[in-house]
C-alpha cells in the first residue's frame, strides 16, 4: 500500500478521543444514498409499482433521501415513500417493555407493489423480520427488497439486504452510528 493510500485510509477513519472512528463522512453517505437509487431503480426496471418504507426511526431519514435521489434521477416518475414502526411486532417484545412512539404511514395499498424496505443498520435481523410481519398489515406485496446503509453482520435470521451502502463488520461490543452526517462505530464501554 502506497503512503498516499495509507494517509487516504487514515483521514477517512479518523479516531477521536472518546474511542469512536468516523467510517463515512456525509458525502460518503450522499454518495452511497444515490448509488442505491441507481440500483433499485436499474433492479425494478423502472420505478412501475414501487413503494419506499422506511422503518422507525433510523430507516426514515434514509428512505425520504432514496425518495428524492430517485426524483432527481427519473424526473418523470415518482416512488410513494412511508414509514414504519415495527414495535409491537418484534419478537423480543416479552423480554422488554416495547412503547410504539413512532408514527406508522403507508401512502398507499401494498398489494400486488415492490416494497422496498429502508433501515440504517442491519445486526441480527430480527427488526427486518419483524417489518416483514407488519407489512401484512397494509397488503400483500409482490415482492420485499431491503436496502440499509450499513450491514455490520451478526445474523440470526437468514437475511440478506438487496442494496448495501457499506459493509461493516463490526464487534459485538460496538455500536454503529448512523446519521446524515456520517457513520461512527463507538466501542460500549462496560460499566
Amino acid at each position: 500500500m502506497s503512503s498516499e493510500q495509507s494517509s487516504s485510509r487514515a483521514s477517512a477513519s479518523a479516531v477521536s478521543s472518546e474511542g469512536s472512528v468516523a467510517v463515512l463522512a456525509e458525502a460518503d453517505v450522499s454518495r452511497a444514498v444515490t448509488r442505491i437509487a441507481h440500483e433499485i431503480i436499474e433492479r425494478n426496471r423502472g420505478l412501475d409499482g414501487v413503494v419506499i418504507v422506511g422503518l422507525q426511526r433510523g430507516g426514515v431519514w434514509i428512505a425520504e433521501h432514496l425518495g428524492a435521489a430517485i426524483a432527481r434521477i427519473d424526473e418523470s416518475s415518482s416512488v410513494p415513500v412511508g414509514r414504519l414502526d415495527v414495535a409491537l411486532f418484534r419478537d423480543d417484545i416479552a423480554l422488554r417493555p416495547v412503547t410504539p412512539v413512532s408514527i406508522t404511514e403507508i401512502p398507499v395499498d401494498l398489494a400486488g407493489s415492490t416494497v422496498v424496505l429502508v433501515d440504517d443498520v442491519l445486526f441480527t435481523g430480527r427488526t427486518v423480520r419483524a417489518a416483514l410481519d407488519a407489512l401484512n398489515q397494509y397488503g400483500r406485496p409482490a415482492a420485499v427488497q431491503l436496502a440499509v446503509m450499513v450491514d455490520r453482520g451478526h445474523r440470526e435470521l437468514p437475511i440478506r439486504p438487496d442494496y448495501v451502502g457499506k459493509n461493516l463488520p463490526t464487534g459485538r461490543d460496538e455500536d454503529v452510528i448512523v446519521s446524515e452526517s456520517g457513520v461512527t462505530i463507538v466501542r460500549k464501554v462496560a460499566s
